[in-house]
């Protein structure tokens, strides 16, 4: 016979009360991403209207499009894929690099490096400081200018370091007396054991890279350089602004050029958005499963 705790009306009262909440959570944070979408998928100007909450009035892809006939909008996707996966691939093996030699036990000058690291971490010279670093440096108006800088996160070398301390020390000792270099140790037997916390931080180095518009607005001028992130950026902030302002002479005719088709710039608005975001949510299911193991393992013990 199973003996177990007998469940009372207030246990029941609580439950419906945390499910409640769970849901309307859930429902404040997916809500406005589906707006987005069926104002995206609905004849602008037909939305401009109001009136549309669970799904599209009058159906249509002129918003999508309209978007997708903007050759900047082409060449900035492609500008953001090529830095998220180069950027991405390249932080992922100098954290992998540099978490694995703090990680040794019998580095030199450990402490000395860990106190850099945390100043680094905590203290930053400003942004007047870093534009000059980064023209001193000759990225400006460059493609480098995303890679470069975003190499290292002292974050991400922290949770890495600490999953490295995890894994058994007898793996590098069997491999030392195989004959195996550091080197070889750390590409054969270390990475293929890191799967999670690899998984992990390449979420974090290719949402960030994705994501990114503050070094395409100050630090690229080349429109075949900016990313999708800073024109979606670019986009609302011009929304917003002839909504506060009104509309000049400029806004006036593409709001006129707007009427005769199908879309506004509000609908221009939300398809570019969803195209920024889909491409994140498609990725994140893959590497989940690995995420949480990813964290909690390479947490730090002290």
């Amino acid at each position: 016979m199973k003996h177990g705790f007998r469940r009372t009306r207030e246990d029941y009262v609580i439950d419906g009360i945390v499910y409640a909440i769970l849901i309307a959570v859930m429902i404040a944070t997916i809500y406005p991403f589906y707006y987005s979408l069926i104002i995206s998928l609905n004849n602008g100007i037909d939305a401009s209207r109001g009136g549309i909450f669970f799904w599209p009035r009058i159906f249509t892809w002129d918003n999508y499009e309209a978007v997708f006939s903007n050759d900047q909008l082409i060449k900035a996707y492609g500008v953001t894929i090529a830095r998220t996966l180069i950027g991405t691939v390249s932080s992922l093996a100098f954290t992998a690099l540099v978490a694995y030699s703090l990680a040794h036990k019998g580095l030199m000058f450990k402490n000395y490096y860990f106190l850099i690291f945390i100043i680094a971490m905590y203290f930053s010279g400003g942004l007047i400081p870093y534009f000059i670093l980064i023209k001193k440096l000759h990225l400006m108006n460059t493609f480098a200018v995303y890679i470069i800088p975003d190499l290292l996160s002292v974050f991400n070398v922290i949770i890495m370091m600490s999953f490295f301390r995890e894994l058994p020390e007898a793996l590098k000792e069997s491999a030392r007396i195989d004959g195996a270099s550091d080197l070889r140790t750390f590409l054969r037997i270390m990475l293929p054991l890191s799967a999670p916390v690899l998984a992990t931080i390449a979420l974090f180095n290719g949402v960030g890279h994705w994501n990114a518009w503050f070094d395409s607005a100050y630090f690229v001028n080349d429109k075949s350089l900016k990313t999708v992130s800073f024109l979606l950026m670019e986009l609302i902030n011009k929304a917003n602004l002839t909504a506060v302002t009104g509309a000049n002479t400029v806004d006036a005719q593409r709001s006129a050029t707007y009427a005769a088709q199908t879309f506004t710039a509000e609908s221009i608005r939300m398809a570019t958005m969803i195209i920024v975001v889909i491409p994140i949510i498609c990725v994140y299911p893959f590497l989940q499963k690995y995420f949480v193991k990813g964290i909690m393992v390479g947490s730090v013990k002290g």
